[in-house]
């Protein structure tokens, strides 16, 4: 009796490098948690969808009982519907958009699921990348399904129908087809669907002082960073640098620790690689969020500092 071998997790392990030659290890996202996301996704934005609908169909009714206002009914009708046609455009491409341009990389339902988008090369995700991703998705589900529903009036057979069928089924099988579980979208746009790290960093770093303070437990040496060595780095370089600490791989460590050095200009010492990078993260954190509060935003270390 034979048992179907499932996939392996180390089938799905991969080595993403930094554009500073930093070795990171991923996990690729596996297919049935990325069609589970994208089912949470549709749901969310057809419940959006749907309530708005009605919201919108009430207060069309509203104005269409109106009698005392009868002349600008037709325009208030009208308007409700521009206003509908908007949202559901809005919905099916800003959706997407909106949330995979976000520092986290990832909609709701890949939130949920425990996985993001991470660029091919290492580097922070692009404009350009998320726009071909998701402009891709039209050709590859909206617009053959689409196809299929508006073919059903036609009479006799139905071969748009059997061709939209064939096109949607080509592109909704493409990631059993690769061994990167890449679909369309991911191949023109150079991105990747990663498992999202799901512990939080605080709940792997080691419970010292140097998280608070600064000072580490094993040398005694204290890291103080001035403003303008934390203002080198962005939210890109942190999520990398919060990538490496939980991964807590020695080479990795040591590698992204002498980087920082060299960028900041400090000596890079050698022994004390994972304190100096816990001190350096929290400060660098701090600062961040510190920004952000006052209403400043560094995405990466290209982005120009405000402060």
């Amino acid at each position: 009796m034979s048992v179907l071998a499932l996939p392996r997790r180390s089938d799905r392990r991969r080595t993403l490098v930094t554009p500073e030659g930093i070795a990171l290890p991923i996990t690729l996202a596996s297919r049935s948690t990325r069609l589970g996301a994208l089912l949470i996704d549709l749901g969310i934005m057809f419940l959006s969808i749907l309530i708005v609908t009605l919201v919108l169909a009430y207060g069309g009714m509203r104005l269409w009982g109106d009698k005392s206002g009868n002349d600008g009914v037709k325009e208030g009708v009208q308007f409700l519907i521009i206003a509908w046609l908007v949202l559901v455009w809005l919905t099916r491409y800003a959706y997407f958009l909106a949330f995979e341009l976000g520092p986290r990389g990832a909609t709701p339902g890949k939130r949920l699921t425990g996985i993001r988008i991470a660029a091919r090369s290492g580097g922070r995700l692009t404009v350009e990348m998320v726009l071909a991703r998701n402009l891709l998705r039209d050709i590859e589900i909206f617009l053959p399904l689409q196809l299929v529903v508006t073919a059903q009036g036609i009479e006799g057979t139905d071969y748009g129908a059997l061709m939209a069928g064939l096109w949607f089924l080509l592109f909704a099988l493409f990631p059993l087809f690769n061994r990167d579980r890449l679909r369309a979208g991911d191949i023109i746009a150079g991105t990747w669907v990663i498992e999202a790290p799901r512990r939080k960093l605080e709940a792997v770093m080691s419970i010292s002082e140097t998280a608070n303070h600064g000072t580490s437990r094993t040398t005694g040496a204290s890291y103080r960073f001035g403003d303008a060595e934390l203002a080198v780095y962005g939210e890109f370089e942190l999520q990398t640098l919060e990538r490496v600490l939980r991964e807590n791989r020695p080479e990795a460590l040591a590698a992204v620790h002498e980087a920082i050095c060299r960028k900041i200009g400090w000596h890079p010492g050698a022994g004390d690689e994972r304190a100096f990078l816990e001190a350096y993260y929290t400060q660098l954190r701090a600062r961040l969020e510190s920004g952000m509060r006052m209403g400043r935003r560094k995405a990466d270390k290209h982005t120009p500092g405000t402060g």
